[in-house]
């Protein structure tokens, strides 16, 4: 699933590719992608010679900044953008495609059909349900140290499921939870609430390190990721637990052991992370 860093990345690349671009048409294949209100075909109308001035982003939400509408993408597990001549034929998974005025098409595919689309009025995007509740996004200027404790003693929630719900702090999935939390030595059943301020300090610095190296990697490809440039990401290659099981630990050469934590295969170290 893209997590923060490859949307990111995806919305670097498309701000190369489309900012300025005007939309001519757009043609939705499978309807179900469309969220909200809208149906496929007022969203197809609300969009013509609509021009993308911007594309942001929340957490995992890719924000297209239009004349009159903020276009809400959510990528889910599989989700990507290309953009490639008009005259190209469509492949296998093209669900949406807007038809540019300059003689290319923005298309969205999606192998498994998970992603979803919305319109909303033009900057109020922090209205969308799945925006209301997300937490601050992982930087330093944004991520309170002191909030974060004080919520994290609310809870007697495993520490990795946790994480995981986007509340706390936005961004994070597998990857980058067990990343993480590896980082900062904590093992991923520990409660919330059970934390020291030692681990709490140290958790919020991993998270906000992590993401950001993954940032300037590109993402992490493990299987179908690429850019809007068609390139994979490069974190990878930096891995230190995740899809590492068996191999030896990189701080004490013990085996990565894996386990399901919430549904989520989850890998750690049991000796550098103890229960």
């Amino acid at each position: 699933m893209p997590e923060l860093p490859e949307v990111e990345t995806t919305r670097k690349g498309l701000m190369q590719l489309v900012q300025g671009a005007k939309i001519k048409s757009v043609d939705v294949y499978w309807p179900r992608i469309i969220a909200g209100e809208k149906t496929e075909d007022d969203f197809s109308i609300a969009l013509e010679n609509e021009t993308i001035h911007q594309i942001g982003r929340r957490g995992k939400f890719l924000l297209f900044y239009l004349d009159h509408w903020t276009l809400i993408s959510h990528l889910r597990m599989e989700g990507k953008y290309e953009v490639v001549s008009s005259e190209e034929p469509l492949k296998v998974h093209s669900h949406v495609v807007f038809h540019l005025e300059d003689g290319r098409d923005l298309r969205y595919l999606d192998v498994r059909k998970f992603g979803r689309m919305a319109l909303v009025p033009l900057n109020k995007e922090n209205d969308y349900p799945g925006i209301q509740k997300l937490g601050p996004e992982p930087t330093k200027e944004k991520f309170d140290l002191n909030l974060f404790k004080t919520n994290l003693k609310k809870h007697k929630k495993a520490i990795k499921p946790l994480l995981l719900d986007q509340t706390l702090v936005t961004g994070l999935g597998n990857i980058y939870v067990d990343e993480a939390l590896f980082e900062a030595k904590i093992h991923p059943l520990r409660a919330a609430n059970q934390l020291s301020d030692e681990e709490i300090r140290s958790l919020h610095q991993a998270i906000i390190s992590v993401l950001g190296r993954a940032v300037e990697a590109g993402g992490t490809t493990i299987r179908t990721y690429k850019n809007a440039l068609g390139e994979a990401g490069k974190f990878q290659l930096a891995l230190k637990v995740y899809g590492q099981t068996g191999e030896p630990c990189p701080t004490c050469g013990r085996p990565i052991k894996k386990m399901t934590v919430a549904q989520r295969g989850t890998h750690f170290c049991a000796y550098c992370q103890p229960e």
